[in-house]
């Protein structure tokens, strides 16, 4: 059991790593909001990774990868599970409306009980199938839960005109870009270097043709 000292080195090393600089406090944050996933995680089954240590990297560093990236004053965040990557980046870089959504029940609750705890101002959680959400957002993320034509056929009318699409993926994608639907165009892909991960992290983004 890795203790808090250990975890917040290991966290403060990864986002020197990754060239971030974070607002005061947030770092106490990120680690509050990986312990009351851990704890949660032991009843509720909200994710396969039970190590804490490997949470701070797969979980917590893995999500701060992409705050580059993220643009404009609203964001979905769908498929989020336990809120990945959407809480971390909305301790990251408060003052955006998030929206996370799961179909989940289980992982709902829990993203209600963290958005409460860790007081996570301008965040909600819905219980959703991503096709069913309305509104249109800046800033969409999705941590592989589907193929890119599956992603943007369900949720491509919550992208705004000018919106950015961000999709996490391991391999970089190449034999979906083919499958991406008529009205969505490639704006790029950016290798990822997850501080302590050994595995291939690609970011794919994607636009309103």
């Amino acid at each position: 059991m890795a203790d808090r000292a250990a975890l917040q080195a290991q966290l403060e090393q990864g986002i020197a790593a990754l060239g971030l600089r974070l607002p005061e406090g947030a770092v106490e944050r990120l680690l509050d909001y990986q312990a009351l996933l851990e704890r949660w995680n032991a009843t509720y089954n909200l994710t396969a990774i039970r190590d804490p240590a490997e949470m701070v990297t797969r979980h917590l560093l893995d999500s701060l990868a992409i705050l580059p990236y993220v643009r404009g004053q609203t964001l979905a965040d769908l498929g989020t599970g336990p809120g990945l990557p959407g809480i971390p980046l909305a301790i990251a870089a408060p003052g955006r409306q998030i929206l996370l959504v799961d179909s989940n029940g289980k992982k709902v609750r829990f993203l209600r009980e963290a958005i409460r705890a860790l007081k996570l101002e301008g965040v909600r959680a819905v219980q959703s199938r991503v096709e069913e959400v309305e509104g249109q957002f800046d800033c969409i993320t999705a941590r592989a839960f589907a193929s890119l034509a599956d992603m943007l056929g369900w949720g491509g009318h919550l992208l705004a005109p000018g919106g950015v699409w961000l999709a996490m993926k391991g391999k970089r994608p190449d034999e979906e870009f083919p499958g991406i639907p008529a009205g969505f165009a490639l704006r790029g892909t950016h290798v990822l270097n997850v501080p302590g991960l050994d595995a291939e992290r690609h970011l794919v983004e994607l636009g309103r043709a």
